[in-house]
């Protein structure tokens, strides 16, 4: 495929995306910062598109950017991500596209330290795969071990880390609020 029949697909694919969201052009041009008109035009093809009108879209559509293009695959399904160290804890990225639900494997080092819990925006799900993590949730204070998992509105203060008997690994999956997991975690009766 050439670099013009790529061009050309692209416009159709901006409509049909936005179509399927049922979005209007006023409501993508109040979340992009593109005025109405020239998102019109990209979606005829009157308007070349550009990495800066493109980048705005694929993010409002929380698509990658490929897909935008219509990139055909790479035929590698396999997420190679660099590790992120955060705070002593170490992050393997598990998803690609900006946005929206975002999947990490955490490794978090046998350490001692107060919690701190905090709040901000989102829902998130933890599943421990080794060791013993330490959720403090609200006015909960529980350990979590291999295979045990819990969910949570990230509004309410919380703060995790190793129970300090060894360093714990465990997946992690945010999203924006309102995307709730479909696992289910159950208190231990004491």
């Amino acid at each position: 495929m050439t670099t013009d029949e790529v061009l050309a697909g692209v416009g159709p694919r901006l409509r049909q995306m936005r179509k399927e969201r049922e979005v209007t052009l006023a409501a993508l041009s109040e979340t992009t910062g593109i005025s109405v008109s020239t998102l019109s035009r990209l979606e005829s093809g009157l308007r070349k598109p550009s990495l800066e009108l493109l980048l705005p879209i694929a993010r409002a559509h929380q698509v990658a950017l490929d897909e935008l293009v219509g990139a055909a695959p790479t035929g590698d399904p396999r997420v190679r991500s660099k590790p992120i160290v955060m705070g002593g804890r170490t992050l393997w990225p598990l998803t690609r596209q900006p946005g929206g639900l975002q999947a990490y494997k955490v490794l978090e080092p046998q350490r001692k330290e107060e919690p701190e819990p905090r709040t901000h925006e989102g829902y998130e799900w933890l599943y421990v795969l080794s060791g013993k993590l330490r959720l403090v949730l609200g006015e909960h204070d529980v350990v979590l071990t291999a295979g045990e998992a819990a969910e949570f509105d990230t509004r309410v203060p919380h703060w995790f880390g190793s129970a300090g008997e060894g360093p714990a690994e465990f997946l992690s999956l945010f999203g924006p609020q309102g995307e709730r997991m479909h696992v289910r975690a159950r208190p231990k009766k004491s």
